[in-house]
């Protein structure tokens, strides 16, 4: 939507009027300071990282280094190491099977939760969107525990048949981790598009005999197609970017994805080989855009969807007849195995010394494990860290990024189209590089060196991520604020950013809270981003659990899991009780 024609300050009396006054002037001069500081910040914030992984890819020597010489040697080895092409075909194997369970889940969980009459709706919807709130390192290390080599139940089953039942490690375990981890997003797409569908074309197929399951498939199903096509993209390139789930599933059996070729290269080799890291960075960044170009593209006939009108008729409730209890049955399986049974067994391994079939966990209770995670220095410090992170960072980031809704949106300034762009390019930049991208910036910054091995750099790293989802949030708000309260307030004399701040942003204190709470969940769980740039001192609870994972002590890692889903249940909580009291919000 184009950004609606208000004065910005960048206009000028015509010959031979009146000057306008002091006043109006200091005001002009106001709207086009912060217009300007707000689009140069942003490219800065989302050109910090981007600048160096591109330079660093075309230099034959690590970019701190004098005398670099520019060539493309990065990567044509690149793609002549054969380890790279493993992971990239690994990367988009596990791509693929990830999103074709995550569709598949997720659009039948849209299907049947808001298109039928299946019992214990209200439980499912929530049991669909709790992994949402889990960070992908909690949720691979609770499937580890529970059906890893060593899981429980893994252990249990090899008891009653004398073999592993299953292998977790490989490429279909990693699927499912990963695939079951994405359902929410496809769940949430599609659900708000089936409770939309117009009932008449369900009720034309209802009438020349179509059953439940016909009228799901034929009609509704195919109405679903946009958000279908929109979440399965996300959910892809979602799969592409995840560290956790190889880094668990793949890894020990040599099984390399994208991004753990770019940690194993950067981190854990003794002499990282900088020039290959920054050509895989840039192929990584290049490809996901890629992706996000192909999602837009296939997304412009979505109009030959459009089922709600104005004579549409509310959608009514697929009876399911006899279906009701079996289908309930698999919802009610899927759950206990997919989320209640890992959550019990990351709970279970938190309070025990370890975790087994063979010995009942009430004889091997302890509290070592909180006491350990407690008691250390470092590991108290990630956690004081990752909540310090969370709120400021995500308050500081809310503030900053409704300024940029506001002048991509509420001005005349000359380059808003080109801002909001600029705020949706970190979509296509996956937490590894940015990390990798920030981490050099500060190497070849010098005034950036302050910020280096501290908690800021994580803030600054975070928000550049969060930008697209807390400016979605906003934006959407802003377009259904009529631009005649702007004008009116411009005809008292009020500025634009009088106008903005005194009207505007009151008015969009619901957006503003519900990005604050995307951007605080989302701080709260990111771990990827961080690896390269955290240092003693600026620990999060993810880097944390990533260095005690790597040492085998899996019971600080559940205590640390632990503690990580607590504090999002309070925030998430908190959020709710704010939201139900506070109609403002």
């Amino acid at each position: 939507m184009n950004a609606p024609a208000f004065p910005s300050g960048n206009t000028t009396a015509p010959s031979g009027t009146m000057a306008a006054p002091s006043g109006t002037n200091r005001q002009l001069t106001l709207a086009i300071g912060i217009q300007w500081l707000t689009a140069i910040a942003t490219l800065v914030l989302v050109l910090a990282p981007l600048g160096p992984i591109l330079w660093q890819s075309l230099l034959d020597r690590p970019l701190y280094q004098p005398n670099a010489v520019l060539s493309f040697d990065n990567f044509a080895r690149l793609l002549s190491d054969a380890g790279f092409l493993r992971a990239v075909a690994t990367s988009f194997e596990l791509a693929f099977a990830a999103t074709a369970i995550a569709c598949a889940t997720g659009v039948g969980l849209a299907l049947f939760l808001e298109r039928t009459d299946l019992p214990a709706r209200g439980a499912f919807r929530l049991f669909a969107l709790a992994p949402m709130y889990m960070s992908q390192l909690v949720n691979a290390f609770a499937w580890y525990l529970i059906y890893g080599p060593a899981g429980y139940l893994t252990l249990f089953g090899e008891m009653l048949v004398g073999v592993p039942p299953w292998d977790m490690y490989g490429i279909g375990g990693m699927a499912i981790v990963a695939g079951t981890s994405m359902t929410p997003l496809v769940y949430l797409f599609c659900s708000s598009s089936a409770r939309m569908a117009d009932a008449t074309l369900e009720d034309a197929a209802r009438s020349v005999g179509a059953g439940p399951l016909r009228v799901l498939w034929s009609v509704s199903l195919p109405l679903m197609r946009p958000s279908i096509i929109y979440a399965a993209l996300l959910v892809f390139i979602g799969t592409l970017e995840t560290l956790a789930v190889p880094l668990v599933f793949g890894r020990p059996v040599g099984l390399e994805s994208f991004t753990t070729f770019l940690f194993s290269r950067g981190l854990g080799a003794i002499t990282p080989d900088y020039g290959l890291v920054g050509a895989a960075a840039v192929l990584l960044l290049v490809l996901v855009a890629v992706l996000l170009a192909v999602q837009s593209v296939l997304l412009k006939g979505a109009g030959r969807f459009v089922t709600v009108r104005g004579k549409a008729q509310r959608p009514r409730r697929i009876a399911l007849g006899a279906l009701r209890r079996p289908v309930a049955t698999v919802f009610w399986v899927y759950f206990v195995l997919t989320l209640m049974l890992p959550l019990l067994a990351i709970i279970a391994r938190s309070f025990t010394t370890f975790l087994t079939p063979l010995l009942s966990p009430l004889k091997v209770l302890t509290t070592d494990n909180y006491a350990l995670v407690l008691g250390h220095p470092a590991y108290l410090r990630s956690i004081t860290n990752s909540v310090i992170v969370a709120s400021v960072g995500a308050l500081v980031a809310t503030l900053g990024i409704a300024v940029i809704a506001l002048v991509a949106k509420r001005s005349a300034f000359r380059f808003a189209k080109g801002l909001e762009y600029l705020a949706m390019f970190p979509r296509a930049m996956p937490g590894i590089v940015a990390g990798i991208g920030f981490f050099w910036a500060m190497l070849l910054l010098p005034f950036a060196h302050w910020l280096q091995g501290t908690i800021w750099i994580l803030m600054i790293a975070f928000a550049m991520r969060g930008i697209p989802t807390a400016y979605g949030a906003i934006a959407a708000a802003l377009v259904q604020v009529g631009t005649e309260l702007d004008q009116s307030a411009r005809s008292v004399g009020a500025g634009w950013w009088k106008t903005c701040t005194a009207i505007v942003l009151p008015l969009i204190r619901p957006a503003l809270f519900s990005a604050f709470t995307l951007l605080f969940l989302g701080f709260l769980k990111e771990y990827a981003s961080a690896v390269f740039l955290y240092a003693p001192g600026s620990e999060i609870i993810g880097t944390t659990m990533l260095s005690l994972w790597s040492n085998g002590d899996t019971g600080a890692v559940a205590a640390l899991s632990v503690i990580q889903i607590a504090i999002t249940g309070v925030f998430v909580s908190l959020a709710h009780f704010v939201t139900r009291t506070n109609r403002d919000v």
